[in-house]
């Protein structure tokens, strides 16, 4: 069982939604950002998404681009990320970190290097956006047998030939993306999303958790409500971009983490 295994079925016994963010790895700095990852479960968050910088985005909107920008301009590499992992773990060794992002800099790493040093630094599960199924032989398979979780995204297109696939080798959780574009371009809406959860949770026994499209402690409750959890990320990367205090983005987030976990 990995932490994030561990963390639903503790959520499942309390009768509680999760509460899931996503922050960049190095924004606006290394310290900061560990700052602020080291401060994101006292402020109510169950499973951290910690996102690689990447040059190349596509999935993303303006907000996590910049985001990303800012990170690789202050030095930050998948070592480093790594390294911020493995130093939050020095303190907290029970919330599940999922690195999210690309899969161009885990190629170039090599894969086998790549998974023992992602397990490691205290990783517990993965999203790439740009893999595929067809291609789970590259880092989906070996993740798995490597103890860590290959997080699936399933979307507004993912019809009902296509769904099968999607769940065949994820573990963890079902991500499922709540509108049809990038990060941060639409807010998601309810009556929209819940058909498509319980679509997904017939074909499933994982957990469903929403994201793309939160940005408010009432939209996350909205959302959780009808999932088994909220994702909100670009929400609080614009908080972090317009030069809020460490403290004034936890302050921000505990206000989300609350409104989701009233789901």
């Amino acid at each position: 069982m990995t932490r994030i295994d561990a963390k639903f079925a503790e959520l499942a016994k309390a009768g509680k939604k999760a509460f899931v963010t996503y922050v960049m790895a190095g924004d606006p700095s290394f310290e900061t950002s560990l700052e602020i990852v080291c401060g994101l479960p006292k402020a109510g968050v169950d499973i951290i998404e910690l996102g690689l910088p990447f040059t190349d985005p596509m999935a993303d909107g303006e907000t996590i681009q910049l985001a990303g920008q800012r990170a690789l301009e202050q030095g930050m590499t998948l070592d480093r990320t790594l390294e911020l992992a493995r130093r939050f773990r020095e303190t907290d060794n029970s919330t599940p970190i999922v690195m999210m992002g690309y899969y161009n800099p885990i190629y170039s790493r090599g894969v086998d290097k790549f998974l023992q040093d992602a397990k490691e630094a205290g990783i517990d599960g993965l999203i790439v956006v740009d893999l595929p199924p067809e291609e789970d032989s590259e880092l989906c398979i070996p993740a798995q047998k490597a103890g860590l979780n290959f997080i699936r995204l399933a979307t507004p297109t993912t019809d009902d030939a296509r769904l099968p696939r999607v769940l065949q080798n994820t573990s963890g959780f079902v991500y499922y993306v709540s509108i049809n574009g990038i990060t941060g371009s639409a807010e998601a809406q309810a009556a929209d999303v819940g058909p498509e959860v319980a679509r997904i949770k017939a074909k499933t026994d994982l957990p469903v958790i929403v994201g793309f499209g939160i940005k408010t402690p009432e939209r996350a409750e909205t959302i959780a409500s009808i999932a088994d959890g909220a994702v909100v990320g670009s929400a609080i990367v614009s908080q972090i971009g317009a030069g809020k205090s460490v403290s004034e983005v936890l302050d921000f987030v505990k206000t989300l983490a609350d409104g989701a976990h009233r789901g």
